[in-house]
């Protein structure tokens, strides 16, 4: 009897430990890096119809060229202030294509944005019903996708792009 007492004491102190033990591993992760099963894979395919034009292949856009996939939307205010520095990535990294997703937007809303922001975009592809977004493991607006000429995901940045994070994307190139 004695010996289930203490064992009825030390089960709520493991797990209270245990519990301590996940809280603290949590604490001390980034944010920002989500695990995302698409690393290394296919980008996900889709036909999506060009910001006011034609519908086009994923293939046809990402095939043959290094491919920055911003995922954006007007009504995303950290995608403003990601604005700024897309206008100065398309400058200073001639070898990206850049291609912007505009996530759950409706188009006028998106070229209102692009016309008081300015537009870094080759081409904004149109997913206002957000499938696409859901295929590629969007879980918010900004998220940004490196893919390279065979259409394969290298890495992916959430949250505003910046100095640091294009960088890191880049640096998934070399290796």
């Amino acid at each position: 009897m004695p010996h289930m007492r203490r064992l009825f004491f030390l089960i709520p102190i493991f797990l209270i430990l245990g519990l301590f033990y996940f809280f603290s591993k949590g604490l001390h992760q980034d944010p920002r890096e989500l695990p995302s099963t698409l690393i290394q894979q296919p980008a996900p395919a889709f036909a999506l119809h060009e910001l006011d034009r034609q519908k086009l292949q994923s293939e046809k856009i990402f095939l043959g060229r290094l491919t920055l996939l911003n995922v954006w939307a007007s009504w995303c205010e950290s995608c403003q202030e990601e604005q700024a520095f897309l206008m100065s990535v398309k400058k200073a990294h001639p070898e990206l294509f850049l291609a912007g997703l505009n996530y759950k937007d409706k188009p006028n809303q998106a070229r209102a944005w692009l016309t008081k922001f300015g537009n870094p975009y080759q081409i904004i592809l149109e997913d206002t019903d957000g499938k696409v977004g859901i295929n590629y493991g969007v879980y918010g607006t900004p998220e940004t996708f490196l893919i390279n000429a065979k259409g394969i995901i290298l890495a992916k940045h959430v949250g505003p792009l910046d100095q640091t994070g294009i960088q890191a994307l880049l640096s998934q190139v070399k290796s």
